[in-house]
């Protein structure tokens, strides 16, 4: 639901070829990917109001041609980070709240994901929970549409009212605000400590007005859980601290070393589909230089043949781009 393509990003797809089963369109997802990244980390530093398109593609690594080949604007950007997020936030929370058990089982499974992805990624959860509230009126109908659907899951508690005494639907945007307000505070305040440990005393705030005080009090008394254990997330920069401008050649020079480790310069560059052997030569260089590729060749003696190869880094980014490679 979350998940908004952008036209250009469709639209900087259609115009690649495919060469080594990697598209145009595998450098467009992965310079999105380190541009929303860069999104997140730059608001966290200077805030949605004041954050500027300079400020991303400095910290991503690209150009601002770029930029404005796969968003519209800054606004345009920032709400694609805001979409990544809660869409990344949903694969945690979600499932753990569908699986077959009581409400307030589920509120708190619920609860412990999202406090826990927010202490793994606070830059993250401080784009979600502090700086939509000044990014501007499209940025609040996007939180409002998150917001409606947590108030829904938390008014599931009026089924299970004790005494009869059913509270009115307001309660759970009441609840909802609040537990919001409680996590937004200690964000702003730069407390230390983790956010999981307010799950008991949240649950007992959400609890109280639909099963009680005894109930409330018993989730007081519960232990502070253990966060979830999550294997590393795939989203974000795939990249991260590789200092490097993307570019289509670039890629399909590392793929045809990949494929053929050991080769020259000429068959790197027919591998790639780059005839210009100048042009390789300064991809290669280039790759070289940001150690990605070594050359194992017998030496730098005229006419003698390079022999070029992935390095441990280069190895690593290749299967970056090889994982993009298969998920299209």
């Amino acid at each position: 639901m979350f998940t908004r393509r952008n036209h250009k990003v469709a639209g900087a797809q259609e115009r690649g070829e495919t060469r080594n089963g990697f598209g145009r369109e595998g450098v467009v997802d992965i310079q999105r990917a380190r541009i929303l990244t860069a999104m997140v980390e730059a608001v966290a530093e200077h805030g949605a109001a004041n954050v500027t398109v300079a400020h991303c593609v400095e910290r991503a690594g690209i150009s601002r041609r770029t930029f404005y080949e796969i968003f519209n604007d800054r606004d345009d950007c920032l709400l694609a980070a805001f979409d990544d997020a809660i869409e990344r936030i949903a694969q945690r929370v979600v499932p753990v709240y569908e699986r077959p058990s009581k409400w307030r089982e589920r509120i708190r499974a619920s609860l412990i994901e999202f406090l826990s992805f927010l202490d793994d990624d606070p830059s993250t959860g401080r784009l979600v929970v502090v700086e939509t509230l000044g990014a501007g009126p499209r940025a609040l109908e996007r939180r409002g549409l998150v917001l409606a659907q947590i108030i829904s899951a938390v008014d599931g508690g009026r089924l299970e009212a004790k005494g009869g005494s059913e509270p009115p639907p307001l309660t759970a945007e009441g609840l909802a605000g609040a537990v919001l307000s409680v996590i937004h505070g200690r964000m702003v305040e730069g407390r230390t400590g983790r956010l999981i440990d307010l799950t008991g005393p949240l649950m007992s705030m959400i609890v109280l007005p639909y099963l009680g005080p005894a109930a409330a009090r018993r989730e007081l008394a519960r232990p502070v859980p253990t966060a979830p254990v999550h294997p590393r997330p795939v989203n974000g920069d795939p990249l991260r601290g590789l200092e490097m401008r993307l570019t289509y050649r670039t890629i399909c020079v590392l793929l045809a070393v990949a494929a053929s480790p050991g080769s020259s310069n000429r068959a790197i560059g027919g591998g790639a589909g780059i005839t210009d052997q100048g042009q390789i030569s300064k991809l290669l260089a280039r790759l070289q230089r940001l150690g990605l590729v070594e050359n194992t060749g017998i030496g730098p003696a005229r006419g003698e043949p390079n022999a070029w190869t992935l390095t441990a880094r280069g190895r690593e980014v290749y299967g970056v781009i090889a994982e993009k490679t298969a998920a299209a």
